[in-house]
This record gives structure tokens, sequence and C-alpha cells, in this order.
């Protein structure tokens, strides 16, 4: 299952140094809905060298107004600290390509 990042915690996740991908999300966002059970099973795929989870914008504004998150849903991924700018996905993507880039993401 997909972690749920909250503006309390997800800074000091992606500060852990550890790969992170988060899947920017709304309730009302027909694509998101469609993307969450993707996300789900690479949680579980991932868990233990990946931290994936999902951050709610209706709920959550911080990380989203910090990373200028204008489009849902929008997915990135940070290692090291920092955000993978070469990683970040927008709109609705496939499993195959979500496996894709935190492939590429593990490998850095």
């Amino acid at each position: 299952m997909a972690i749920k990042f909250t503006d309390s915690d997800v800074k000091s996740i992606i500060a852990s140094g550890e790969p992170v991908v988060i899947d920017f999300w709304a309730t009302w966002c027909g694509p998101c809905m469609r993307m969450a059970p993707v996300i789900d099973e690479l949680a579980e795929k991932y868990d233990g060298r990946v931290h994936i989870g999902k951050y709610n914008i209706e709920e959550e504004t911080e990380l989203s107004d910090e990373y200028r998150i204008m489009s849902i849903p929008t997915i990135l991924f940070f290692k090291n600290g920092q955000q993978i700018r070469d990683l970040r996905l927008a709109g609705s993507q496939s499993k195959a390509k979500l496996e894709e880039n935190i492939e590429a993401l593990l490998a850095l």
C-alpha cells in the first residue's frame, strides 16, 4: 500500500536521502483515481527500496506549492534529498513507464 504523504512528514522522508516517489493527486481527478491501484502495486513491489506514496493536494498544500504542481496527476522522484528533474511525469502514465522511472531512480 502506498504511503500517505502529509506536509508534516514528507520533507523529512525526502531529506532521508532514500529514493522517494510522490504521486500528487485529488479525489476529483479521474486519471488520478485510475492510477491509484498501480501506485499501490508499485509501492508493494518496491517496498524496502523506495518510498512510494500519494500526496493529496486537497488536504495538503506546502509541497505542491513548493514544486509548482499545476496539473495532476504529477509524479516527482527524489534521491539524496533532491528532486530528479529528468524523471518528472505529468498526466496519466502506464505501469511500465512508472517502473522504468523507478528503476532509473534506483540506478542513480
